[in-house]
């Protein structure tokens, strides 16, 4: 999608600060964190709900996630995992992507 924020940082067009990629998503820093870590796994092809992802991806991303969540420390301590769906959602993206979140307790972040 020629228009899309995600596709852009995907082809290089866009900086973003990555920080991992698996054959079908990559891993960003959220530009506006919310928690200590908050990171978002972007499909490297479009998609715009996890409808749309197929078996394979739908189990590649949340191993992907778990493999950050390992790496960022916080596999042990607690994680959120967070799928915005469509705009009522707050989707603001239409891009699919998934939030992964933590260090520190969920009701430090409300």
């Amino acid at each position: 999608m020629p228009d899309c924020l995600f596709c852009k940082i995907i082809a290089e067009l866009l900086p973003a600060k990555k920080v991992g990629e698996s054959e079908s998503f990559i891993a960003i820093k959220d530009i506006h964190p919310k928690a200590p870590v908050h990171l978002l796994i972007i499909p490297k092809t479009h998609r715009e709900s996890p409808h749309d992802l197929n078996e394979t991806e739908r189990q590649e991303i949340f191993e992907f996630a778990q493999e950050l969540a390992r790496e960022y420390g916080i596999d042990k301590t607690g994680f959120r995992l967070i799928f915005n769906v469509g705009k009522d959602s707050g989707q603001e993206i239409s891009h699919l992507h998934l939030h992964l979140l933590g260090g520190r307790s969920a009701q430090a972040m409300y």
